[in-house]
């Protein structure tokens, strides 16, 4: 894409939106409850559009997109496991969290809820917690930090990767540095309504220059003979089961990921949840069929340009800028911040309240003030971006394989024993703190040992031993004293 003060304008007039968002909402956080949790008071469709901005990031309009030219449709099965699992989260953990996080000590984050739920007075399971939220999350940014700083390369040719990446890290800082958990939620709300509108209008104009939908899916039926069927590979041979357990599997992620959860926790009234979760899946189901199109429709309509990851990648930068002139183009590339924006501001946040609320707060000897907690936890929005900042100085590294890495994490991690702890009474303190170390461990040695040889993405054996191995170890384990038990009758009350 040729330099143009059209898309420069856009781009300008987009990041000072943001920047007056954070601005306004750093007045009206008064509190670590206010800057981490909004202080229990979004309304259901901030909390919807935030919860599902906050999930895809740069992944939605460039990872998806990009492994779609590459391989067809056999990628959609991930987009398929994706509406379906996200639908479940809703469904079964939204309100029950909600509820649960608010009787048990009133929690404001996931690890101080895990806390409270089996009263770990020692502070292991927080503990635990938040070094798999560090760990998990540092990555996560990492792949939004790439996204940006390859959208500002393609917009604004022969500027230096590392400069580009930097500045969009800076403005993401800014005003999640600022506003908080609000600033972050307000912004996810209109970067969600954006990433919508582009996802569709950017594929609708190529088949127009195609001829219109049925000749770009001839087309795109003509380049393999799998290339459009869902169960089979671009050589024309099927699908292994493995590859579509895998592909499926990534739905189970949405039961553990801490920076979406965490907005069912931050909805004004339990009763709005049945709102919110309408909400969310008809946006997630619109949004990853934009996707698909997409990646589809700029195989056909760019050809075979592009023959690796990093360069499918950009497949919607690339006819952004084609199909539309400057300002709507800069307008619709602002599509692409927006998704990197509202999963990386999110991110920051949940890692920042890990720093500040499970681990400061937690073990310091003297209590600190509500004032001294948010300058912690801004401080550790700063920490957290420059560690990934640092990691994501090559600009060949894979949004999608990075994605799939830290979403199998948390999945493996935290899914399991969310469930076991909002729905089993007998799930222990010991028996959450062994699940959750099996999830991380498996997580990770699968990815690097396994994965490969095997083909079964590591979400799939790490959610499952660490459900197994909660529940042997919580049966093993003492009974669960009358305390927690009673508050876990509470929370089933509350929910009704």
């Amino acid at each position: 894409m040729e330099f143009d003060w059209g898309v420069v304008i856009s781009f300008i007039g987009y990041f000072i939106f943001v920047l007056l968002i954070g601005f306004y909402f750093y007045k009206k956080s008064s509190n670590l409850s206010d800057y981490m949790l909004g202080g229990r008071g979004l309304n259901p469709a901030v909390t919807a559009l935030s919860a599902q901005a906050s999930d895809m990031s740069g992944w939605l309009l460039m990872g998806l997109p990009g492994a779609l030219y590459l391989s067809g449709m056999s990628e959609v099965l991930i987009g398929v496991g994706l509406a379906v699992g996200s639908y479940c989260s809703w469904l079964v953990v939204a309100k029950r969290l909600r509820q649960y996080s608010y009787v048990a000590g009133d929690s404001i984050t996931v690890p101080q809820f895990f806390e409270n739920r089996f009263k770990d007075e020692k502070g292991v399971l927080r503990l635990i917690s938040s070094a798999v939220i560090l760990v998990f999350f540092t990555f996560y940014v990492v792949s939004g930090f790439v996204s940006g700083g390859t959208v500002f390369t393609a917009v604004f040719p022969g500027m230096d990767y590392q400069m580009a990446m930097i500045i969009c890290a800076a403005v993401i800082i800014a005003y999640t540095f600022m506003g908080g958990f609000k600033a972050v939620c307000w912004t996810d709300f209109f970067q969600g309504m954006l990433m919508l509108v582009a996802i569709f209008v950017v594929p609708l104009a190529a088949m127009g220059k195609l001829g219109g939908p049925a000749e770009a899916m001839q087309a795109a039926n003509n380049i393999a003979p799998g290339f459009l069927d869902p169960f089979t590979n671009t050589d024309g041979t099927p699908l292994s089961p493995m590859v579509l357990i895998s592909n499926l599997a990534w739905g189970l992620g949405y039961f553990g990921m801490p920076h979406i959860i965490i907005r069912y926790m931050a909805i004004k009234e339990p009763r709005m949840i049945k709102t919110s979760r309408r909400i969310a899946t008809g946006w997630i189901v619109l949004a990853l069929a934009g996707a698909v199109m997409v990646g589809i429709v700029g195989r056909v309509y760019l050809g075979d340009v592009f023959t690796d990851a990093a360069g499918a990648q950009t497949v919607f930068l690339v006819m952004a800028g084609q199909l539309f002139v400057p300002v709507i183009a800069g307008i619709l590339l602002s599509a692409i911040l927006a998704a990197v924006m509202s999963t990386a501001d999110s991110q920051l946040l949940v890692a920042s309240s890990a720093i500040t609320a499970d681990i400061y707060e937690k073990f310091a000897k003297k209590k600190p003030s509500e004032k001294k907690l948010m300058w912690v936890g801004r401080i550790g929005v700063i920490i957290i971006a420059v560690i990934a900042a640092v990691l994501a100085r090559d600009p060949q590294t894979s949004i999608m394989s990075v994605v799939s890495f830290a979403w199998a994490g948390f999945g493996s991690a935290f899914g399991p024993i969310v469930l076991l702890a909002l729905f089993w009474k007998r799930t222990t303190r010991n028996g959450a703190i062994a699940g959750m170390a099996t999830g991380f461990v498996i997580s990770i040695l699968w990815n690097q040992l396994w994965a490969g040889p095997t083909g079964l993405y590591e979400i799939v054996p790490g959610f499952l031993l660490a459900l197994a191995v909660c529940v042997v170890v919580s049966l093993l384990d003492k009974k669960p004293t009358a305390e927690i038990e009673k508050e876990f009758e509470e929370a089933k009350v509350s929910e009704a």
